[in-house]
């Protein structure tokens, strides 16, 4: 069996940083589209965020467990891994947004059925 090739730090900082990014990005698409009401938009990009922050979490896991070449971690090192649970935070707290959202949408709708009335 073929022995994988070990990525370099470098290699895991980039992706760190670019997983990190997409997924914040995915989740700042997902409260966009809850703010304009379209939920299930913004169910899909927060599905997105969590691939890519899995993704993120993969190369971070190779970090942990000194799956690159013989490096060591540095400076760039903390601040991916800032930038990848940032990202997670971030993407916690526009769940917990969309949420109120979507309460928001509900009540508007009831309140507007009641005036119809």
């Amino acid at each position: 069996m073929e022995e994988k090739e070990k990525p370099t730090l470098e290699n895991i900082i980039f992706n760190l940083v670019l997983h990190g990014g997409n997924a914040r990005g995915k989740a700042y698409d997902a409260l966009d589209a809850a703010e304009e009401g379209d939920f299930e938009l913004a169910e899909k990009c927060l599905d997105e965020a969590d691939d890519e922050f899995y993704e993120g979490h993969n190369y971070q896991n190779m970090l942990i467990q000194g799956q690159m070449d013989n490096e060591t971690p540095n400076f760039l090192v903390i601040h991916a891994q800032d930038q990848l649970m940032t990202a997670l935070a971030e993407k916690n707290l526009i769940k917990r947004e969309i949420a109120l959202y979507k309460k928001v949408f509900e009540l508007e709708k009831k309140i507007g059925d009641l005036s119809n009335k």
